[in-house]
């Protein structure tokens, strides 16, 4: 395909600092993506459709292996799987994080050796551990006392099971309060500060099955400061110099989670990952040498800020509807396939693409398809005044925990994924069908 791009002087200056990198702007208000059309992606394989940049997510995971060269970059795969990302995931030496048996055996049956998968979740099911042990997982973190027994139980007394003991250090960070995950008012990991860590790390000491490799910690989602990332690292390093000099074991790994924050808008903050990797590595040096400590190789799980804003999202406009001083465009998706702004609150900067407006720009508010009063996708956007039924909207930095959290909402259906990549368009993902649903459905 032969994409004829403007300058910036001749489309206008519209920011597209949040949009993939190879984001270039066509005649009559187009954007192409990886040199496709967002436009002919809507015609041939129909809206909503979700657009993943291959080429972004693969420079995004080889920025991440040149920040942290000494370290074990896992990507998170609750952020988004399939089983094209487990490929470049692979292809691009990262390791992976998963959650669940589900997107444990996706990975493996898509190739990719299970002794690089870390599992972790606060309520591992029989099924997930039984996977787990079944194929070979590299780690299994460890989230409560209760799963100790459980795993060592499954491993048997001749068996072996590398482990991570996942430790609540007591640090508030995040983009809001349902994503902070480092203080002890909420579900995962075993608390610092009351002893329960410590406790468990006992216990596992003393289950010669269980080889206890290191601690994990993740404080968070959308961090776009350094600092909590160093007071935690820092409460860590104090806990392996009390479990050295209690049990005798010096622990050689450190698991620092992620959450790194991204821009879903122009002008928002963002985590400096240079800024990050530079000072974890300098703080962990002084921590060591402070302690006597061995120094522990350190290990990351980046997974929205790998695939977020490798994503675009393309609906349809359905309706256009004013109500006083509001104006509600429709489109063909919504909280079905993006829950987040029900959710958290994000917000998004949706725009109009396939056509160019030369009228003033208004307030708008997009909203879903769905019986909700909260399918809201974008409040408060500035759209053309003349936006109508049969436009196309593209939402960017819709890579990450859109489609990984979609539902079944009203039986509307999953959209499909298409990857683009050097001017080709293909799909990963098809879109769900009603013959889905009922293939499903088996009762009478």
């Amino acid at each position: 395909m032969t994409v004829t791009v403007l300058s910036e002087v001749a489309a206008g200056a519209e920011d597209l600092s949040v949009w993939p990198a190879s984001t270039q702007r066509l005649p009559h208000g187009g954007l192409a993506v990886g040199g496709v059309s967002l436009a002919e992606v809507a015609d041939r394989f129909e809206t909503p459709a979700y657009v993943l940049d291959e080429g972004e997510v693969r420079g995004r995971c080889r920025t991440y292996q040149d920040a942290f060269p000494a370290a074990d970059v896992l990507y998170a795969a609750k952020a988004f799987l399939s089983r094209a990302m487990v490929r470049w995931v692979r292809e691009e030496g990262l390791g992976l994080d998963v959650c669940s048996a589900g997107e444990l055996e996706l990975a493996v049956t898509a190739g990719f050796p299970p002794e690089r998968i870390v599992l972790h979740g606060n309520a591992k099911s029989p099924r997930d551990l039984e996977a787990a042990l079944r194929l070979g997982v590299g780690r299994i973190v460890i989230d409560g006392p209760s799963e100790i027994a459980r795993i060592a139980a499954a491993v048997g007394p001749e068996g072996h099971q590398k482990v991570m003991v996942r430790v609540v250090p007591g640090v508030s960070a995040g983009g809001h309060d349902k994503i902070r995950t480092g203080t002890d008012d909420q579900k995962f990991g075993l608390s610092l500060t009351d002893g329960g860590a410590q406790h468990a790390i006992s216990r596992i000491l003393g289950q010669p099955q269980l080889e206890l490799t290191g601690l994990h910690c993740h404080i968070g989602s959308q961090i776009t400061e350094v600092k909590p990332y160093l007071v935690a690292l820092r409460r860590l390093v104090g806990l392996m110099a009390r479990i050295r000099d209690t049990h005798g074991v010096v622990l050689s790994e450190l698991d620092m989670g992620g959450g790194h924050g991204i821009a879903y808008r122009p002008g928002e903050p963002a985590l400096d990952l240079t800024a990050l990797a530079r000072r974890l590595r300098a703080e962990l040096h002084k921590g060591c040498a402070a302690a006597r400590l061995t120094v522990p190789r350190l290990l990351i799980e980046p997974g929205r800020a790998v695939v977020g804003p490798a994503g675009v999202a393309v609906y349809r406009v359905l309706a256009v509807k004013h109500t006083g001083e509001k104006v509600f465009v429709a489109v063909d998706g919504g909280m079905s396939d993006n829950p987040r702004p029900a959710l958290y609150g994000v917000r998004y900067a949706p725009r109009l693409i396939g056509r160019a407006s030369t009228a003033g720009r208004r307030t708008a508010t997009v909203v879903g398809r769905h019986c909700e009063a909260g399918d809201v996708l974008a409040a408060d956007v500035e759209l053309p005044g003349d936006i109508h039924p049969g436009d196309l909207l593209a939402v960017p930095v819709a890579g990450a925990y859109q489609l990984s959290m979609a539902s079944g909402y009203n039986l509307v259906g999953r959209p499909a994924v298409v990857a683009v990549h050097q001017g080709s368009a293909r799909l990963l993902v098809r879109r769900e069908t009603l013959d889905d649903f009922r293939s499903r459905d088996i009762g009478d």
